[in-house]
């Protein structure tokens, strides 16, 4: 093994150790390991700018296809999915702004008498739905916070409630392209366009959600029930969490805009960084007075947490680990395509429970693409693979994805702390229900 593989492997697994550890934020993680593998891996062990600059991948901007068309292979940063997630946080902040979150969440609890049970499976369903066309970051920071108020109204423990959006939002997330970071990476850096996503992912994703909330309703309805009589004519009226009609009516609008371009691109051939850049462009103009509240509240640490990720990836890719380990995999599985799904399902859902699932799935999109070769139809099968169990298997602990930290967060925030035993006994079985429905489907479906 050469001295800059020896390196590019040091450098990212004192990477991943530091995001699980969480003692240093994990933007500046990522961001000083990939000034590392630029220094260290490509200037002093391979003496390679042009290294550098494929990393880099600063040219892939001014390519015609980047916008509209179809986009060159590249290797690197994906600056399709930081521009397209940091268009997306902006129209989300937009909507925010206007409302539609808290309105959207006190419309369905005034349409369900207020009642714990029915409650507890409609922001569940909700979460899911959401998840599908919004970062799942988002969608549970409002669910969570609006869950919390309801829980106090109506006399609730919201804990088993919070839980459960989390992981609904994991698996609402698995269903679409936009809905959860590891699959616009996949995506992205594959070429699969929404539909795609929706007509593969989305069908497991949808009959699992079926049994999960069957799941969840069992393992947690006699805990969710009132401790006190509950006046109902106390409640908030939905429309006061309209804070301006017209900024209510556009945010809406713009979010339709955004989802029809989605669905199309695959016949438009626009990209999701143009699709981005318009839905941000759209929010900026319409919300002037605004601006700048949402472009503070946008989360610029995820997209920098990315940039740097995909530096220390681009390591590994140029230094040819990536390649090793799809050619053990391929060696493991004497290139059965069975055996390998089971891998990637399993490794692929253990892994992403105890590390962030976005390092994960950007590891491991360059791996499949040399497993499946020249064979686009395997390398379908082994993304879809891969998505589920990435996105799934984020879900069966308190640190696996970023929606489970941020649900949790704002759990304790408010009184109620939710631990590795709390959240576990229910998320993990959960998970593990959803990734053998996943490989049956796969398996039924593909081979």
């Amino acid at each position: 093994m050469s001295l800059a593989q020896i390196l590019a492997i040091a450098i990212f697994a004192v990477m991943f150790v530091l995001i699980v550890l969480d003692k240093i934020e994990k933007h500046v993680v990522t961001l000083a390991a990939g000034l590392l593998t630029l220094v260290l891996v490509f200037g002093v062990a391979m003496h390679s700018m042009d290294a550098v600059w494929e990393t880099l991948n600063i040219k892939s901007l001014v390519v015609p296809g980047f916008w509209i068309g179809e986009a060159p292979e590249s290797s690197g940063i994906d600056w399709g999915t930081i521009i397209f997630l940091g268009g997306m946080m902006i129209m989300v902040e937009g909507m925010a702004k206007a409302g539609f979150f808290r309105w959207l969440c006190m419309r369905l609890a005034k349409m369900v008498n207020y009642k714990p049970i029915p409650l507890f499976v409609t922001f569940m369903i909700l979460s899911a739905i959401l998840a599908m066309f919004i970062d799942s970051i988002t969608v549970i920071l409002f669910l969570a916070a609006v869950t919390v108020e309801l829980a106090k109204l109506l006399k609730f423990n919201p804990v088993p409630m919070i839980i459960s959006e989390i992981f609904c939002a994991n698996l609402g997330g698995s269903a679409t392209m936009c809905g959860d970071p590891p699959n616009i990476i996949i995506g992205s850096k594959l070429g699969y366009s929404f539909v795609d996503f929706l007509t593969n992912t989305g069908l497991i994703a949808a009959v699992s959600l079926v049994v999960i909330v069957i799941y969840f309703y069992f393992a947690y309805r006699k805990q969710m029930v009132s401790e006190g009589e509950i006046d109902i004519s106390a409640m908030p009226d939905p429309k006061e969490a309209i804070n301006s009609k017209n900024g209510f009516f556009i945010s809406i609008g713009i979010f339709l805009c955004a989802v029809v371009m989605l669905v199309s691109h695959a016949a438009t051939h626009l990209s999701v960084a143009f699709i981005g850049v318009v839905a941000a462009v759209l929010t900026i103009i319409f919300n002037v007075k605004h601006l700048k509240e949402i472009m503070s509240k946008v989360d610029y640490k995820i997209l920098l947490f990315f940039t740097g990720l995909f530096v220390v990836v681009g390591g590994l890719e140029q230094t040819g680990i990536l390649e090793m380990i799809a050619k053990f995999i391929e060696n493991v599985s004497g290139g059965n395509l069975k055996v390998m799904i089971a891998i990637i399902i399993w490794v692929s859902a253990i892994a992403s429970a105890f590390v962030d699932n976005i390092p994960f799935a950007a590891t491991m999109v360059p791996i499949i693409k040399g497993l499946a070769g020249n064979d686009p139809a395997m390398l379908a099968i082994l993304a879809w693979t891969l998505s589920m169990c990435t996105d799934i298997g984020g879900a069966a602990t308190p640190i696996g994805a970023s929606a489970n930290v941020v649900g949790t967060s704002v759990a304790a925030k408010n009184g109620h702390p939710i631990g590795w035993g709390k959240y576990c006994i229910t998320a993990a079985p959960a998970t593990i229900i959803v990734v053998v429905i996943s490989m049956l489907m796969i398996y039924a479906r593909y081979c």
